[in-house]
């Protein structure tokens, strides 16, 4: 028992040892970081880098060869990372709130826990706010692999300025949340999104319960801690926040389901190698102009990964489309495919250029 108290002992001065070592090396990497933020600022450039903050994740990961899981090396870099960006500038990220929804939780797996956070009531707030430069970025959805296009978020691009400079592919978990025992729940709350995402669970086990549409799981959690009888549909984070007990966890009908979020600023992101661009247009009124339009991108061997329509809004019958595709916007293919592009179109706006990146755990 001694020799066992002994070693245990033994462990715990070596793990101290360690600790004053990593302690050493994170204010020296403080320190070097302070050091790029002053070139930046001199240079005028902006403090945060998607593209060397991936370059630089996806480097750990290779380089790891230890006990530790690439998604815990991601997930300790990105609050030291996010730590050194609160030294160098109060950042501020606006978000479709309130606290505690998807938008809010992808943020924070994006920027970290030490920037500052900005809840917004609708995505229009959230544009407005990067657009007055009240707040350094925005994180809004862009849309479900369920669901599909979060529309709002489409037409808000057709009259801003701002840029993709990011990324967020967010794992969805949706939980019945609830005080209440199962069988004395009557309404469920939650974001219409959610129950299509849930509607084969819901239909399975809460045939009889009414399905009251909110504007974010957050205000569903809410409702749901307030009143007799009612349970809502969200993630662990909203169970937190509202002191309501997990009764179901991950109920979504499918195992794979991701939200995708865009980053906004006022500048899109410079080329990493693995990037796509987003760009939107509107044909010309003419029979086969569509197809015209997309050829080149085939043509120059560009993958097209989404393709979307909405209305303009600004004539009858006239279309806007909302198109991924593989490459960044100063690669020389992209660059002929758009200016072929424009040949065939009353009008095409690039929204940014941004690295891929894979799915994420909420």
């Amino acid at each position: 028992m001694e020799k066992s108290k002994l070693s245990l002992e033994l462990i715990r001065k070596r793990i101290d040892e360690v600790d004053t070592r990593l302690l050493e090396l994170l204010n020296q990497r403080a320190d070097l970081v302070h050091e790029v933020g002053v070139v930046k600022k001199q240079a005028g450039l902006t403090i945060y880098a998607p593209e060397r903050e991936e370059a630089l994740l996806q480097g750990l990961e290779k380089k790891n060869n230890g006990r530790l899981p690439a998604t815990a090396i991601r997930a300790i870099y990105r609050e030291i990372m996010s730590a050194a960006l609160a030294l160098e500038k109060g950042l501020t990220i606006a978000y479709l709130g309130p606290q505690a929804t998807w938008s809010h939780q992808a943020a924070r797996a994006k920027f970290g826990a030490s920037v500052d956070y900005s809840a917004q009531a609708n995505i229009g707030d959230v544009f407005d706010q990067v657009a007055r430069r009240r707040a350094d970025y925005g994180v809004v959805p862009i849309e479900n692999s369920v669901e599909g296009a979060v529309n709002h978020t489409l037409d808000l691009f057709m009259d801003s300025e701002l840029k993709i400079c990011a990324q967020i592919l967010l794992r969805i978990e949706n939980n019945l949340l609830s005080n209440e025992p199962r069988e004395k729940i009557t309404r469920i709350y939650s974001h219409p999104q959610v129950f299509g995402q849930c509607r084969k669970w819901l239909k399975a086990n809460a045939p009889e319960a009414e399905w009251m549409e909110v504007s974010s799981t957050t205000k569903a959690a809410e409702q749901a801690s307030r009143e007799a009888g009612a349970a809502a549909l969200a993630g662990s984070m909203a169970a937190e926040v509202y002191g309501l007990q997990i009764l179901e966890r991950s109920i979504q009908d499918s195992p794979n389901n991701t939200t995708r979020f865009l980053v906004i600023s006022h500048v899109t992101c410079p080329p990493t190698g693995t990037d796509k661009t987003s760009l939107m247009f509107c044909v010309q009124d003419r029979v086969g102009a569509l197809y015209s339009a997309i050829e080149p991108f085939n043509r120059f061997k560009l993958s097209m990964s989404k393709i979307e329509s909405r209305p303009s809004k600004r004539k009858n019958w006239e279309y806007f489309f909302f198109v991924d595709v593989e490459g960044h916007c100063d690669d020389e293919q992209v660059k002929r495919a758009i200016s072929e592009l424009e040949k065939h179109c009353t009008f095409v706006k690039v929204l940014g250029s941004y690295p891929r990146t894979d799915a994420i755990g909420a």
